[in-house]
């Protein structure tokens, strides 16, 4: 009899629940019994969720009843999109930073003058998953080499690269065993860039992974690098990769900039038809978060620092991006 009994309550409860009118200024938070109060929540959302789909079918009926005199669908509001706006924005037809880009450290590469030869290196002794990211990162980027560092300091390091014709520097840090920075510098006059680095993820963790990457040099896509300093860091990605792509291996490396974070994907892609595009991540992939730009090669000591990424101060605002 006592299930009986225990059934009955409920909806008897819920009856009960439909009678009760809260006063206007009344919180559900309120309710002392914890099982009431998440009934009385869940309730609640319910009743939300029921108003928002109804407005939206009414919408939708409006809309189909004005067919093409209907207004065109209201932009929804995103961070991105209310960005707050940055003098440094960067103007595509300003004489002022073609003649920068043409003078820049990185304009003997853009000329074609001199072909990237890229030393990929680590932290002190690293450990396995940041030697395998390294391996994988060799593959992204072509005519890129991996020295695996024993006790040799950074200083003495970049003399020999400039020595050997290499044009650019990457040191992958690692924290107890996670490969978690990257330092790049452009070599031999600089600049050199600080990044924080996250949300990696080797080949063999990515779910449906095409085949090993071709040997053919990749395509590079920059999106959304909008102010001065995201332009000096985009043409550094840029300039990694051998500036005349082949477009038969179809791969296409990608840094896609959002809210300051640098993500970074490798795709093969096919055209299934003239509408269709078949896309498959080839790996690996990680997030970017920009710390520091400095002139010259690396010197933590010495070195002149260009921007410095100061939370307090730069961070005051959501909608602000220095990028």
């Amino acid at each position: 009899g006592g299930d009986g009994a225990g059934g009955g309550g409920a909806p008897a409860a819920a009856a009960a629940a439909e009678r009760v009118l809260f006063p206007p200024t009344f919180s559900v938070s309120e309710i002392k019994n914890k099982q009431r109060r998440h009934f009385m929540f869940q309730r609640w959302k319910q009743q939300q969720r029921k108003e928002k789909l109804a407005n939206r079918k009414k919408r939708r009926k409006e809309r189909e009843a004005l067919g093409d005199q209907a207004p065109p669908k209201p932009v929804p509001k995103t961070i991105e999109n209310q960005r707050v706006y940055d003098e440094t924005t960067v103007d595509p037809n300003d004489e002022e930073v073609a003649f920068d880009e043409s003078t820049d450290e990185f304009a003997p590469y853009f000329n074609r003058q001199t072909i990237p030869k890229i030393l990929i290196t680590t932290s002190d002794r690293p450990r396995g998953r940041t030697v395998r990211f390294c391996e994988q990162l060799s593959t992204v980027i072509p005519n890129s080499h991996v020295y695996y560092r024993r006790g040799l300091a950074l200083k003495r390091i970049i003399p020999q690269c400039i020595a050997r014709d290499f044009t650019d520097l990457i040191v992958i840090n690692e924290d107890r065993k996670i490969p978690n920075g990257l330092v790049l510098s452009h070599l031999p006059d600089g600049p050199t860039a600080h990044f924080r680095m996250s949300s990696v993820r080797l080949r063999k963790e990515i779910k449906r992974k095409g085949k090993e990457p071709t040997q053919h040099v990749p395509e590079v896509i920059l999106n959304n690098f909008t102010t001065r300093l995201g332009h000096s860091i985009g043409r550094m990605f840029a300039s990694l990769f051998p500036h005349d792509p082949q477009f038969i291996g179809r791969q296409v490396a990608t840094f896609h900039n959002q809210r300051d974070y640098i993500f970074f994907r490798f795709h093969r892609y096919i055209f299934k038809s003239e509408k269709k595009v078949g896309i498959q991540e080839l790996g690996p992939r990680f997030t970017l978060k920009l710390r520091s730009l400095q002139k010259g090669t690396f010197d933590s000591k010495f070195g002149e620092y260009e921007w410095i990424h100061k939370r307090r101060e730069m961070d005051t605002s959501r909608r602000k991006f220095h990028l």
